[in-house]
C-alpha cells in the first residue's frame, strides 16, 4: 500500500521529518509545504538526509517560490490541483502534524 506524506512545518524545528523518513516505504512519495519547504536549503543536514534517499519527493510551488528556495533537479515543483491528483493517485495520505 503506497503513502503520500506530507510534510508542512519546518525541519528545523522538530523531527517530524526524520521521524517521516524512518517510516517512508519504497512505494510512498513525500510532499513538503509551508515551512517544511526549508528542507531544500543546500548545505543543511535535511538538504542532505533528502538527497541521499533517492525518494519520489514534491514540493508545493508557491511555497518554494513565496520562501526564495530553490527547487533541486531531484524534486518535483507541483502546484495544488496536482496535490489532488496525488492524493488520489497514493492509497493513503499521511500529513505529520
Amino acid at each position: 500500500m503506497s503513502t503520500l506524506h506530507v510534510l508542512s512545518h519546518s525541519p528545523f524545528g522538530d523531527d517530524r521529518l526524520s521521524s517521516c523518513l524512518r517510516v517512508i516505504g519504497a512505494n510512498d512519495a513525500l510532499l513538503l509545504s509551508g515551512d517544511a519547504v526549508y528542507a531544500l536549503q543546500p548545505g543543511t543536514a535535511p538538504f542532505s538526509a533528502l538527497k541521499t534517499r533517492g525518494l519520489t519527493l514534491f514540493v508545493l510551488a508557491e511555497d518554494v517560490q513565496a520562501r526564495s528556495i530553490e527547487t533541486p533537479d531531484w524534486a518535483k515543483a507541483i502546484d495544488y490541483p496536482a496535490f489532488v491528483d496525488l492524493s488520489i493517485h497514493y492509497d493513503k495520505v499521511n500529513s505529520w502534524l
